[in-house]
């Protein structure tokens, strides 16, 4: 092998080594950024989660204070039947 031809090979071998490490650079760049996505999606998935839980218990004490209304409402009437109650 000729000294030119080993300049040329050792140039190439150093413009490619250049070119891996700008690829892994951007490579772990992207991770960082797709990383930082994940978080963020994380967060908002975790606020509607706690959002949907309250909304449930919500309408979990909802359905126990209309059934505890109804219940009342059915005493009051035979309360009310009760007391006025045609002479028997």
């Amino acid at each position: 092998m000729e000294p030119k031809d080993e300049g040329k090979n050792e140039k190439a071998f150093k413009n490619f080594g250049k070119r891996v490490d700008e690829f892994v650079s951007e490579l772990n760049e992207a991770g960082e950024k797709l990383q930082k996505e994940f978080q963020e999606r994380y967060e908002e998935l975790k606020v509607s989660a706690e959002k949907m839980k309250k909304e449930a218990e919500n309408k979990e004490r909802w359905k126990e204070v209309e059934a505890s209304l109804k219940k009342a409402g059915e005493e009051l009437k035979n309360a009310f039947n009760a007391a006025f109650k045609k002479g028997s």
